[in-house]
């Protein structure tokens, strides 16, 4: 118990001095809590950015803030809502593998609005999901978490 207290008190004594040279954020600790707490204090110092790095993979806070675009992270441009893309695909796997077979169809059409693809590009996703459907559903026994995998693959490539 005494030993928990001292290294809390050093990581304490240490950070108060880090945060009190001044400077700005290092870029390589990646995003989250750690970034957000000595955000405009850093100074540079491998060990602060320790601190930082140590802080934003703690609990997966880092992970959840590239995920949820919080905690200073951002969400990679084409990120897909996988909650509702998943429960869709699950539930119309057989009707979304005729429809991408055919390259239009109305669940291919709820699943391009669903994953964010504007209207315009529409057809050319379709045409592409069309192209790779050996793919995307390689055999009849394909889970639809493969399935969904594969069309974020295949999608992000085309």
């Amino acid at each position: 118990m005494k030993r928990a207290l001292l290294a809390c008190a050093i990581i304490v004594v240490f950070a108060s001095a880090a945060m009190a040279a001044g400077g700005t954020a290092r870029e390589n600790v990646g995003c989250g809590l750690g970034t957000m707490l000595f955000k405009n204090n850093a100074d540079g110092s491998s060990l602060l950015q320790a601190f930082q790095a140590t802080t934003n993979g703690t609990f997966g806070n880092q992970t959840f803030g590239v995920t949820s675009g919080t905690s200073e992270c951002r969400q990679p441009a084409k990120f897909v809502k996988n909650d509702r893309v998943n429960e869709f695909v699950f539930a119309n796997l057989d009707n979304l593998a005729k429809d991408i077979a055919n390259g239009k169809g109305e669940t291919l059409e709820t699943l391009a609005e669903l994953m964010g693809v504007p209207a315009a590009e529409r057809d050319g996703f379709a045409r592409n999901l069309k192209t790779h459907f050996a793919e995307i559903f390689p055999g009849a026994g394909v889970e639809y978490a493969q399935v969904v995998d594969a069309i974020v693959r295949v999608s992000n490539e085309g």
